[in-house]
C-alpha cells in the first residue's frame, strides 16, 4: 500500500515538474468545472478538487481567480474531456485523456505521434477495460487511526487507506469521489490533493530497449498541449 501511495505521489511530482503546463492543464480542468457546474467552489465540489490541487502545484492564488473568472465569461471557449485509445509498440496498452477546443485536431495529432512511432491509434472501447479508474485523496495526518479511518471509509466506497509520512492517502472508484470528498469535508480532515488514476489491471514486461521506444511515444502524447494524461501497462522493476 505505501508503494502505490509513494508511486501515485511521485507521478504527480513528475506531471507537475513543468509548471507552465501544469497550470494551462489545471486552467482547462477549471473551464470544464465551471462551465459544467458554476464559478461556486462552495457549490460545486469539482471545482473545489481542482482549486486544492492547484494550490498543492503552487499555482498562485491570483492564476487561480483568473482561471475562473475567464471560465464564467460566455466568450471562453468550451473545453471537451477526451478519452483516446491505443497501442505503442510490442503491445503496450495506451490510453490519452484530453481537454480539446477542437475535437478533430486532437485526435490528428495523437494519431500522427502512434503512427510516427509504429504504433496504432485504436477505437473507443479497445483499450479502456485494461485499466482500473480510480479516485485518491491525499489528506494531512492528525494523529488519525488508519485501520479505524479505513473501516469507516468503506462504507463510502474507499478500497484502500494507506500512510507515507505526515500524509495519509485515500483510494476509492472512480464514481465514489463524490461521496468520499463530501465526508472528508463533513470531518474536516484537511484534504492537500485530490485527483484521478487509470491504473493498468496487468503490466508487461519489457526489456530496456522496448521502454525507450514506447517512451518515446509516451513523451511525444504527453507534450502535446491538448493532454491531460497519458497511462500505460509497462512493467517497470523496482
Amino acid at each position: 500500500m505505501g508503494r502505490a501511495f509513494e508511486f501515485r505521489k511521485a507521478r504527480k511530482m513528475k506531471r507537475w515538474s513543468n509548471m507552465a503546463k501544469t497550470f494551462t492543464r489545471i486552467g482547462r480542468e477549471i473551464i470544464i468545472a465551471v462551465k459544467d457546474s458554476g464559478p461556486d467552489p462552495s457549490s460545486n465540489s469539482k471545482l473545489r478538487a481542482i482549486i486544492q490541487n492547484a494550490k498543492a502545484a503552487n499555482m498562485p492564488k491570483d492564476n487561480i481567480e483568473r482561471a475562473i473568472k475567464k471560465a464564467s465569461e460566455k466568450s471562453t471557449e468550451d473545453f471537451k474531456e477526451v478519452l483516446l485509445e491505443g497501442y505503442a509498440p510490442h503491445g503496450i496498452a495506451i490510453l490519452v485523456e484530453a481537454a480539446t477546443d477542437n475535437n478533430n485536431r486532437t485526435v490528428a495529432n495523437i494519431r500522427s505521434y502512434f503512427n510516427k512511432c509504429d504504433g496504432n491509434l485504436a477505437t473507443s472501447g479497445s483499450v479502456e477495460f485494461l485499466f482500473n479508474h480510480l479516485c485518491f485523496f491525499q489528506i494531512k495526518d492528525e494523529g488519525l487511526d488508519i485501520e479505524e479511518l479505513e473501516f469507516e471509509l468503506i462504507d463510502f466506497g474507499a478500497i484502500d487507506v494507506s500512510k507515507s509520512g505526515n500524509e495519509i492517502s485515500i483510494t476509492a472508484k472512480f464514481e465514489n469521489f463524490g461521496s468520499i470528498q463530501k465526508e472528508l469535508e463533513i470531518r474536516s480532515f484537511e484534504i492537500i490533493s485530490s485527483d484521478f488514476e487509470r491504473e493498468a489491471i496487468t503490466l508487461k514486461k519489457l526489456n530496456e530497449e522496448e521502454i525507450i521506444i514506447v517512451e518515446k511515444l509516451i513523451n511525444m502524447i504527453d507534450e502535446d498541449e491538448d493532454v491531460q494524461n497519458v497511462y500505460h501497462n509497462i512493467k517497470y522493476d523496482n
